[in-house]
C-alpha cells in the first residue's frame, strides 16, 4: 500500500526543510511525497531540489489558492492513501505513516485521523495547545467539530467517488471536505488516539480576524443547508469551550506527554 502526501507551498524555504525531513524519516517504506508550489520566489525551489529522489513529484507554477494547489496534488498522487502536510508542519515521530497504514489494512476503512499540536512558529519543541479529537458521531459538526485536517488520511478511492476540495469555499473548504466525506457521505473513519502532526501558529485561517469571519460565513452556509436544526449560538459556544480544552490538553502534553 502506497501513501501519497501532498504538500502546498508558498515561499516557505524557512520552513519546509522540517517538513520534508519527517516525511523522509518515516519507517514506512512505501511513501510518494508530492510537492505543489505555487511558484515561490524565496529560494524553496532550492530547498526541494535538495532532496532529490525523496520528492517524488514537483510542481512550481501559479495557481488559485491553497485548494486548487491540494486538488492538483490529489490528481497526481498515484498512492492508495492520501494526506495532506503543510509546509509550516511536520510529522510528531517517524512511525507516523506505519500506524495509520495499520489502519488501512482493514479494507473497509476509508479514512483515519489523529491528533494535533500547535507549537510556536520559531520555537517548535514549545507545544501551545493540542487539538484532540474524538471518533466521529452523527451531528458533531454542527457543534464546532471536525477531524484536524493535516492528521486527515483517506483512500484515493474516496476522492474518486465524491471529489475533492470545493474551490468556491475560500477559506473553509477542508471544512467543507470533511463534512461532505464523513457527515453527508457516512464513509468509514477511524480515530487513531496519538498526535500525528505538530502544526507552527500563524496559519491563513486564522492570520485576521477578516479570514475567521470569512470562514464562519462559509462554514455557516454549509451547516444551514445541511442541519434544520443548526444554531449559530450553539455552534460559537461549542467551539469556543472546545478552544479553551485545547490549551488545557496543551498544557498536560507539554508537561506530561
Amino acid at each position: 500500500m502506497k501513501i501519497s502526501i501532498i504538500t502546498v507551498c508558498y515561499n516557505a524555504a524557512s520552513t519546509l526543510a522540517d517538513t520534508l525531513d519527517s516525511v523522509v524519516i518515516q519507517s514506512y517504506p512505501h511513501v510518494e511525497h508530492i510537492i505543489i508550489d505555487g511558484k515561490s520566489v524565496d529560494g524553496t525551489e532550492g530547498v526541494v531540489k535538495a532532496y532529490g529522489q525523496h520528492v517524488a513529484k514537483w510542481v512550481s507554477e501559479q495557481d488559485h489558492g491553497i485548494y486548487d494547489a491540494m486538488n492538483k496534488g490529489i490528481a497526481m498522487a498515484t498512492g492508495d492513501v492520501i494526506g495532506t502536510l503543510n509546509a509550516d508542519d511536520f510529522y510528531s515521530d517517524d512511525h507516523v505513516l506505519e500506524d495509520v497504514a495499520k489502519v488501512f489494512l482493514d479494507p473497509t476503512v476509508e479514512a483515519c485521523y489523529g491528533d494535533l499540536v500547535y507549537v510556536r512558529q520559531n520555537h517548535v519543541g514549545q507545544v501551545v495547545r493540542l487539538w484532540k479529537s474524538i471518533a466521529f458521531k452523527p451531528g458533531s459538526f454542527k457543534l464546532g467539530w471536525m477531524p484536524a485536517h493535516p492528521t486527515f488520511f483517506v483512500r484515493a478511492s474516496v476522492y474518486e467517488r465524491l471529489g475533492a476540495f470545493d474551490l468556491n469555499y475560500k477559506i473553509a473548504a477542508d471544512f467543507e471536505l470533511l463534512f461532505r466525506f464523513i457527515e453527508q457521505n457516512r464513509i468509514k473513519t477511524v480515530y487513531l488516539p496519538k498526535v500525528l502532526v505538530k502544526m507552527r501558529l500563524g496559519g491563513t485561517t486564522n492570520k485576521n480576524m477578516a479570514n475567521v469571519a470569512t470562514q464562519n460565513k462559509e462554514i455557516f452556509s454549509i451547516l444551514r443547508r445541511y442541519y434544520a436544526d443548526f444554531s449559530v449560538i450553539r455552534f460559537v459556544v461549542s467551539k469556543a469551550l472546545n478552544r479553551t480544552a485545547q490549551f488545557y490538553y496543551g498544557y498536560k502534553y507539554r508537561f506530561f506527554g
